[in-house]
């Protein structure tokens, strides 16, 4: 029997679709890497009974990234980056084992199904899935297709079964543009982001940014934002003045009229019309004008609408949003979520659609109704080519989908219900008076046909105060006129939903990517989202984007980037060259860089004047090695600290506070040892600045602190603290803090494991033998006589925290709270060995009480 492998995107969309397609029957294992699991079943394909396998990915199996020595910012020219560093592809997750993982799943298979997202990412992710699985499928015999593609835009049984019978191939021309957009993006921001960054955070100590970054799309982002801003600041307001009437007539209230000159920018004139109307106390009635209007129902919703919309009336980031609608794709309630299209295609079932929402009671009403009369055809809209618009698949109740999930939910499913209801119809009456020589006129509308405005209140015609009956010829009596004097405003910060239609009108970013960009210049301190989901641009932020205008305008301006998408789509259409564009962009963005580098002092003289030198900032707080001079602790981001006198700046880890360990100094290099803490519920350990910096060992990398510190004597490094292997991750070793008495801990120096022992005894410490049964270090505890839990009143005992039983009652595993995912300088690090004394070399791991601990918090 044949063996068929189909391979989703998500794990929760393969056990979908795999139910679906073996009508509930399948059987269900865990793969080896844990985060994804196989549904097996047996069924029909292409005439034949076979095996189908049905399995997934999770997100993209690869990333692209420079070969290791390139990725050493120190040692590595940026003006490399655009083309003498090679690429390569690695892992996206290691910690998955993706690639292996696939093969194992894959040997012996002699079809494979990609089930991939139908979008351009989908299907880059369908060649990385190929590439992986393809060296140990079975090969084809003759002209035999093994590899098919499956396209889909919902969960549902219809979709999921149509698309399995009309299956396709790959579209290798999407896969290279996304390629393309991949390696530009990793060329063009690396090679900026690295000099800009080195350069400013050198010399200025409150940036308050980690990472000057810049992005071919994310800087145009930007430059909107400074645009508005720079809009607000130069706004000069102006007075003008206003003709403001009330009249009456009978018993009727009053009515406000408008001014059919609008303003006037000048006092006097206006004073002038005023002492005109003032020559009559009545006002004549010159037209009654009827007029049916009709508010057209919206447009089918696409994912931009969709962005814009959670923003300004839900309160949603577009990050937040993208992050629920996918949740809400992948459980079968909408349809797939990233599309351009507004348009629905002819064989679309939109009764059918309409007819799952019957059963809800929030418009089950209007559902009913609208099944009754007959739905009405949607608007023509733009047909993109790629998934039908946003449209919910079945009906749901916010118990099911949660607070968030209901009002992405809602909102879906009140725009579909209104795309095929009648247009919402009012009448508009208008009357026009005339006040001595002055032209004046009120409007107001009466209701009606609510159409597609009762399930989409918010749209509906705001409910005013009838306009009284009256015909030509009729007066009604001046109540009051008079001169008001007011200003003009300024333009208000960008808002989220304006900045995304911004960004669509200039072609910057994709549907997928625009959430991206917008959370990128967030997270960089560039701006901050204020009520109204403002976006107000921070000072570095704004002297960036001037700075980019002082020396080379085209990096913040849409121009650019917008036409290298234009070409990446003609890639993506078989219409252009993957190698030529990807070429000649990268030509651009390199002569770009270097008249960037020669004319770095324009935007310096910016910086100079909103930043303070990095020798002025922070506070002292340990001592140099070099000179013995205080140096200075810089908190803003990135945390550092800074010798003025030797002019030298020290990275530390980020994300946590600093503090002088009782002026103990490291035998190396004389520096005196800081301690770094994550906080009172966290993990903390010592460093010594130059070493964390400048690894003192081969075995040691950039980043290190004295708890992974291979110093065969330092009463602080690993050697003299280290415990035991971790009982969770495999490269790790528990540590212990001498200085978190008296509620003793060891923490692992790589994950967030902190195991909490011999509270409120006098002293702990790491004895020189280790225990015989697991290797770990023996640990000798001393408590007070009047608190010591050790039997008989004993106050001193040496033992194995994991084996002892003495100590069994005295140890707790607990994990440390992080206010981040932790940063150190010079990336991940691999392996790691225990303690390292010679003969006893990397300590067991524990498989008694502390692993019994481990998968019980696990």
């Amino acid at each position: 029997m044949r063996t068929v492998l189909m391979v989703a995107e998500k794990p929760s969309l393969a056990q979908s679709i795999a139910k679906i397609l073996s009508k509930g029957s399948c059987t269900s294992r865990k793969g080896l890497n844990g985060a994804c699991s196989v549904h097996e079943y047996t069924g029909s394909f292409q005439g034949q009974t076979v095996r189908f396998k049905m399995t997934s990915v999770c997100g993209h199996v690869m990333s692209l990234d420079f070969i290791g020595k390139y990725n050493n910012w120190d040692k590595v020219d940026p003006a490399e980056l655009f083309s003498k560093a090679p690429t390569e592809k690695k892992e996206a997750n290691p910690k998955l084992n993706m690639v292996k993982f696939l093969q194992v799943e894959a040997k012996g298979c002699d079809y494979v199904v990609l089930w991939l997202d139908c979008d351009k990412e989908g299907e880059n992710i369908c060649f990385e899935v190929l590439d992986a699985i393809q060296p140990v499928m079975n090969k084809g015999v003759g002209k035999d297709q093994t590899v098919h593609r499956a396209k889909f835009s919902s969960i549902t049984d219809t979709d999921i079964w149509n698309a399995m019978n009309c299956l396709g191939k790959p579209n290798r021309n999407e896969a290279l543009s996304v390629d393309a957009r991949q390696e530009l993006d990793l060329r063009i921001g690396c090679a900026f982001t690295r000099f800009q960054t080195k350069y400013f955070q050198g010399k200025y100590g409150n940036l308050d940014s980690s990472l000057i970054s810049f992005g071919p799309c994310q800087t145009p982002t930007l430059g909107f934002c400074v645009e508005r801003h720079d809009k607000i600041q130069s706004f000069k307001p102006e007075t003008y003045w206003v003709l403001q009437a009330k009249v009456f007539k009978g018993k009727d209230n009053s009515l406000t009229l408008d001014w059919n000159r609008v303003r006037v920018f000048d006092r006097e004139v206006g004073q002038m019309f005023l002492n005109l109307a003032k020559t009559s106390r009545e006002a004549q009635v010159e037209s009654v004008s009827k007029k049916e209007k009709t508010k057209q129902r919206p447009q089918a919703l696409n994912t931009v609408e969709m962005l814009r919309v959670a923003s300004s009336a839900l309160g949603m980031g577009p990050q937040h949003t993208m992050q629920i609608a996918e949740r809400l794709y992948t459980q079968g309630y909408i349809s797939y979520p990233r599309t351009e299209t507004t348009h629905y295609p002819e064989n679309f079932d939109l009764k059918g659609t309409l007819k799952q929402q019957t059963s809800n009671p929030v418009w089950a009403e209007e559902v009913n109704a609208l099944l009754l009369t007959g739905i009405n055809r949607p608007r023509k809209g733009n047909d993109a080519g790629d998934h039908p618009p946003i449209t919910p698949m079945r009906a749901a109740t916010e118990g099911e989908l949660g607070s968030d999930g209901w009002r992405l939910y809602e909102y879906i499913t009140r725009h579909f219900i209104a795309t095929v209801s009648q247009d919402c119809k009012y009448l508009q009456t208008t009357i026009d008076f005339v006040i001595g020589t002055e032209a004046f006129s009120c409007i107001g509308k009466t209701l009606i046909s609510p159409g597609y405005t009762a399930v989409m209140p918010w749209q509906g015609i705001a409910l005013e105060e009838a306009i009284p009956v009256c015909e030509r010829g009729d007066t009604f009596t001046v109540d009051e006129i008079k001169l008001v004097e007011r200003q003009t405003s300024p333009p208000d910060y960008l808002t989220e939903a304006e900045l995304i239609t911004l960004m669509e009108k200039h072609g910057i970013g994709t549907d997928a990517s625009i959430p991206v960009h917008i959370n990128n210049i967030c997270q960089r301190n560039y701006v901050t989202v204020e009520n109204g989901r403002k976006l107000k641009p921070t000072n570095l932020g704004i002297v960036l984007v001037h700075g980019y205008y002082k020396t080379d305008a085209e990096l913040v301006l849409p121009t650019i980037r917008s036409a290298v998408e234009k070409q990446l789509n003609l890639i993506s259409l078989g219409k252009a060259n993957y190698q030529q564009v990807l070429q000649h962009a990268l030509d651009i963005f390199k002569r770009k860089f270097h008249y960037f580098v020669d004319s770095i002092t324009s935007m310096d003289e910016l910086m100079e004047v909103s930043f303070s030198p990095i020798a002025a900032t922070g506070k002292p707080l340990s001592r140099c090695g070099k000179c013995h001079r205080f140096m200075k602790y810089i908190q803003a981001k990135p945390s550092r600290l800074h010798c003025s006198h030797c002019d030298e700046t020290y990275s530390l880890p980020q994300n946590g506070a600093i503090k002088l360990n009782k002026e103990l100094r490291c035998p190396l290099d004389d520096f005196e040892i800081v301690l770094w803490t994550s906080g009172a519920r966290g993990k903390s350990y010592p460093l010594c600045p130059y070493c964390f910096s400048n690894p003192p060992f081969r075995d040691m990398k950039k980043g290190m602190g004295c708890n992974e510190c291979t110093h065969p004597s330092c009463q602080h490094s690993l050697n003299s603290l280290g415990i035991g292997q971790c009982v969770e991750c495999d490269s790790g070793v528990l540590v212990l803090d001498p200085l978190s008495g008296p509620k003793w801990r060891m923490a692992c120096n790589k994950c967030n494991v902190v195991v909490h022992f011999f509270e409120h005894a006098h002293k702990v410490q790491v004895a020189q033998d280790s225990c015989d049964a697991c290797d770990a270090s023996l640990v000798a505890v001393d408590f007070n006589k009047t608190s010591t839990p050790l039997p008989a009143g004993e106050t001193q005992h040496t033992g194995c925290v994991f084996c002892d039983p003495v100590f069994q009652d005295l140890v707790e595993l607990k994990h440390a709270t992080m206010r981040h995912a932790m940063h150190r300088g010079g990336g991940a690090r691999r392996g790691g060995r225990g303690r390292g004394r010679g003969r006893r070399g990397n300590p067991k791991k524990p498989k008694d009480k502390m692993a019994a601990l481990a998968a019980y918090f696990v």
